[in-house]
This record gives structure tokens, C-alpha cells and sequence, in this order.
């Protein structure tokens, strides 16, 4: 049998439990939700084992009876923070991945900071396994390994636009100034002989702000042509 990852083997019960000396004061859950609530309020580079310690209200070194090491705790946390899928069903494959994915950028948004952990490996703890499998589900008509690639890519888009969303608010970017702004810049600065293209788009409205607009316009747009583009490798 393989052995498990320690941050693994706690993410699904298997790991030992010590046997000796006091009863635990505290418990992994309890240690794993207050370094998401530390995340939450401060980001992930306000994350150490310190500071945890203090949101418990015990000393660092009590800690490490439920856990190893800092990149053991941020694991666990990005499965408790991800969480499991909401119940998700849909007409067809196309509007259940739409709402996977929408329902993806939901939870990126909520917890920001996830997107501040480097990605060191497949999904394998029990809620990314649950996104995956109800992803793998709602992708109804592909081969199996068409189903992953359309996976891999849809979360892939999604990370990345929730990274940049999550950019500009840690910006304290307001979107209609900004958008005003950058489009006052342009007019300013761009000439119809250097950049006819450019000026084209200006003209259109391009980068005017429009308020009654969906904020995830541009979102959508390339949700869509992905989608698009897995149509043409579905089998049925």
C-alpha cells in the first residue's frame, strides 16, 4: 500500500493519532480553521505558526501535536477553504460546466489567498478530489481523458481570472475610475497614425465604463469560446 504524504494522510483521516501523554487541548480541525480565518482577515503572507498559535490562544509550539510543519497547515487549509462543490445540476454538459465554473470563481473570490499558494502538485486531498469528480460528472459526452483536459483547462482560466480580480481589489482599484481613467489616458496619449487599430477600439467605446454592464462580461466571453472549443471533441 503507498504511503501517504503526511499533509495527505491527515487530510483523510488515516493519519495515527498519538496515544501517549494528556488529552489534546485543541484538534486539527480547530488548528486548520483558525489558520483560514487568519488567512481570510490578513492574507497568506500574514500566516505563521505564531500567529495562529495566537488566534488559538496557545503557544506555537503546541501546534505541532496536530501538525508538521507551515506547508502541512496551508494543504489543509486550501482543501477546508475550497471546500466541497455546492450540489450542481444542469440541462446539458455545457451549462453544468458554466456552472462549475462559475461556482469555482465564487470560491476563489471568497478566499483570495488561495491563489497566493503555489501549485506543487495534482489535485489529491478530499475536496479537490469532490471538485474534480462533479466536474468529471457535469462534462457529460466526453472520453474520459477529453473530460480532464477540458477540466484542467476551465480551472485553469478561472484561477487566472480570479487572480486578476483579486489584484485589482488588493489595488483598492475602484472599477469606474479605473476604467474611466484608463480610457482618458489612452485618448490622450494614443495617435490615429501610430496605433489605428487602438484608436479604433477607443472610438468604439472599447474602454469607456458602462455601470449597467456585467462586471464578468469579459469573463464570460472566454468562458464561452472555451466551451466553444470542447464542443468540438465531445464524442456524442
Amino acid at each position: 500500500m503507498t504511503e501517504l504524504p503526511g499533509y495527505l494522510a491527515a487530510a483523510w483521516g488515516k493519519q495515527g493519532k498519538p496515544t501517549r501523554g494528556p488529552k489534546p487541548a485543541l484538534s486539527l480541525e480547530r488548528v486548520i480553521a483558525a489558520g483560514v480565518s487568519v488567512a481570510d482577515a490578513e492574507g497568506i503572507e500574514g500566516l505563521s505558526m505564531s500567529r495562529v498559535a495566537t488566534e488559538l490562544g496557545t503557544k506555537p509550539m503546541s501546534l505541532y501535536r496536530y501538525i508538521s510543519s507551515k506547508d502541512e497547515l496551508i494543504a489543509l487549509m486550501l482543501d477546508r477553504a475550497g471546500g466541497p462543490p455546492p450540489p450542481m445540476t444542469a440541462e446539458d454538459w455545457r451549462s453544468g460546466l458554466e456552472l462549475w465554473s462559475r461556482s469555482y470563481l465564487a470560491t476563489l473570490r471568497a478566499h483570495p489567498w488561495i491563489m497566493r499558494v503555489p501549485i506543487t502538485g495534482p489535485p489529491a486531498t478530499p475536496n479537490q478530489l469532490r471538485w474534480m469528480e462533479a466536474g468529471l460528472r457535469l462534462a457529460t459526452g466526453f472520453a474520459p481523458g477529453d473530460a480532464m483536459a477540458v477540466l484542467l483547462l476551465l480551472s485553469g482560466y478561472v484561477r487566472s481570472w480570479a487572480t486578476l480580480s483579486a489584484d485589482l481589489e488588493s489595488a483598492n482599484a475602484d472599477p469606474e475610475t479605473m476604467m474611466v481613467d484608463y480610457g482618458a489616458v489612452l485618448d490622450a496619449v494614443v495617435t490615429e497614425s501610430e496605433f489605428p487599430e487602438l484608436t479604433k477600439a477607443i472610438r468604439a467605446g472599447v474602454f469607456t465604463f458602462d455601470p449597467d454592464e456585467d462586471p464578468d462580461v469579459d469573463f464570460v466571453f472566454g468562458l464561452e469560446r472555451i466551451l466553444d472549443g470542447a464542443e468540438s471533441v465531445r464524442s456524442d
